[in-house]
This record gives structure tokens, C-alpha cells and sequence, in this order.
């Protein structure tokens, strides 16, 4: 009799389905350093989305090699929602353009989990630059003898291809100089050393409510709500420049749909939180959110259109 009972409460064990084991705490790997753009949208969102998920969320910053060293560390983890990669475009959609092999692929090693924050590129100049709009600067640049000098935060980073879409939007004579960060060539902006950079509005609000600098246009459809009376390029008649330094969330290949699906219903509430909601845009990120589904269209949208740029201008990675 007992032995009947235990066969049948095996059997009917099987025919359950199968229930993912909660990790007790979540691992968001950082491509970057400590104190950066990225982990501070990540610390910012940890603390809530800890509670969302109803376990401790830990940021784990794993910089180098243009964001590979984190992809390469998640894509090995297990695929159960106890580790997740939260990166911006580069290492995302423009990567794989610039190098010729990568140690990660984004179609076979991670699946979308959300979207978290948009971040477009603003123009800005020396605060005694005369041009007051990016039209101005345009205009000046095509009655130079010589192409004017303008710093992005390396080659193939966001800031270099705004400043190639900007050339070929404008007719803008321009010279790229790449620098190892955008904290380099702000400074050198600021002492006159190049004439005009492209930088995530996180990065550039500071500078601006200082007065260090002045902003000339926003390279998105809409302007930005930190700055809204700060024109877009296209209402300023240069259309065709339009840049997001997207940050992201990526689970590793494999992980369930219905672990992704908890994990970005948490990743969506977080992010509607007032309290968090309210840091972020004080920070000039917008939050975002988006559903798995959505981010996989924009990753694969943002990769078909670096890569055609990255071509057309053979950039290669330094």
C-alpha cells in the first residue's frame, strides 16, 4: 500500500510543471567603472527593483575591453535570473560593426529582459563660442580654412558617429578627435582646444547649469525635458542626426520566458517608482522601460544602423 502511494505521488511529481527555484539575490553586471554614467543608473535602480523582485540586488562592475569583460561574465552565468548585464548601446548594437570578432554574440548568448533609460547625444560648445545653435555652428564651420575640431569619447563611441551623421546631415566641415572618455575632451573643450562635442545630457547638465559651456541643439526627434528650450538639430533644418546612448538589461541565452517576464514586470515598475522616477530625470536620463519584445526591435534597429555608418565611414576600432 505505501509502496503503491509513493510510486503515485512520484508519478504525479512529473507530470507537474516544472517550478523555477528563486535565486536568493540578482547580480547586475556593470560594463563600466564604479561612479560612471551606467552604474549610476544601475544603484540607482537597485535598491527598489530589490523589492520589486522580493531579493537583494547586487551591482557588480566588471569594466574592459568596450564592455566584452561583463558580456563574456554574464553570458556564462546561469540562465535563471541570478545574473544580468546591464550595458549601454555600444557593447549592444555597435560592437559587433567595430571589431571583427567578438568574444559574445548578442542573438545567441543573451535575450532582452528591458529597456531602462534613454540617453541622446547634445551638442554643446565653449561658452564664449559665438554660434548660438547648432545652424550657426554649421555655417561656421564651412567658411573655415580648416576643418573644425570637434572631440568625441573614442572611436565608434555614440559621440563619433553623431559627429559623422552631423557632417553628413550638414555639410559641416568637421575633424574628429578621439579621446579615451568624455571627461578628457570636455576639459579641452572648455579650454579651447577643439570647438564642439556630442555627450550624453547626464554627463553635459552639470556643465551647462554652471555656465561652463553652452548647449546648441539636441540630436533626437524631440527635445530633451532637462533642456526644453534647447532646439532639436531638425527644427533647426539639419535632419538625419539621431543618436540614443540607450542603456539596457540582457539575461543569459536560455533563461525562461516567465523568469524574463518577472524580471522585467519588476524592471518596469522600479522605473515607474516616483521617488526613482524623480533621480533620474533630476540626472537629465529619461527613464524608459519597454517590454522584452521591444528592446530586441531597437537592439536590432540600433545594430542595422551603426553598422551601415560604420561601413560607409570604415571606422574601425582603435
Amino acid at each position: 500500500m505505501i509502496k503503491r502511494y509513493l510510486l503515485a505521488a512520484a508519478f504525479a511529481a512529473l507530470l507537474m510543471p516544472a517550478v523555477h527555484a528563486q535565486p536568493k539575490t540578482t547580480r547586475i553586471v556593470v560594463s563600466f567603472t564604479s561612479g560612471g554614467p551606467v552604474d549610476a543608473v544601475a544603484r540607482t535602480l537597485s535598491e527598489q527593483l530589490g523589492k520589486e523582485l522580493g531579493r537583494t540586488v547586487l551591482i557588480d562592475n566588471k569594466p574592459g575591453a568596450n564592455g566584452a569583460i561583463g558580456a563574456v561574465d554574464v553570458m556564462k552565468s546561469a540562465p535563471d535570473g541570478s545574473t544580468l548585464w546591464f550595458t549601454s548601446v555600444g557593447a549592444a548594437a555597435i560592437n559587433s560593426s567595430l571589431y571583427e570578432k567578438l568574444p559574445y554574440d548578442m542573438q545567441r548568448d543573451f535575450v532582452p529582459v528591458s529597456l531602462v533609460v534613454n540617453n541622446v547625444e547634445l551638442l554643446v560648445a565653449q561658452q564664449g563660442n559665438p554660434a548660438k545653435d547648432a545652424a550657426e555652428f554649421v555655417a561656421a564651420t564651412k567658411k573655415r580654412a580648416e576643418p573644425t575640431p570637434m572631440g568625441s569619447s573614442g572611436t565608434g563611441s555614440i559621440p563619433h558617429l553623431a559627429i559623422e551623421q552631423l557632417a553628413d546631415a550638414s555639410g559641416a566641415r568637421l575633424l574628429h578627435v578621439p579621446y579615451k572618455g568624455a571627461a578628457p575632451a570636455i576639459t579641452d573643450l572648455m579650454g579651447g582646444q577643439i570647438s564642439g562635442f556630442f555627450g550624453d545630457v547626464p554627463g553635459l547638465l552639470g556643465h551647462l547649469q554652471g555656465g561652463r559651456l553652452k548647449a546648441l541643439g539636441v540630436a533626437s526627434g524631440k527635445r530633451h525635458p532637462s533642456l526644453p528650450d534647447v532646439k532639436t538639430l531638425e527644427e533647426q533644418g539639419i535632419k538625419g542626426v539621431d543618436t540614443n546612448n540607450w542603456y539596457a538589461l540582457f539575461a543569459p541565452a536560455k533563461t525562461p520566458p516567465d523568469v524574463v517576464a518577472a524580471i522585467n514586470k519588476a524592471v518596469r515598475s522600479t522605473l515607474a517608482d516616483p521617488a526613482v522616477r524623480e533621480k533620474l530625470l533630476k540626472t537629465g536620463t529619461e527613464p524608459v522601460g519597454s517590454t522584452p519584445q521591444e528592446l530586441a526591435a531597437i537592439q536590432k534597429r540600433d545594430t542595422e544602423k551603426w553598422a551601415k555608418l560604420i561601413r560607409a565611414k570604415n571606422i574601425r576600432a582603435e
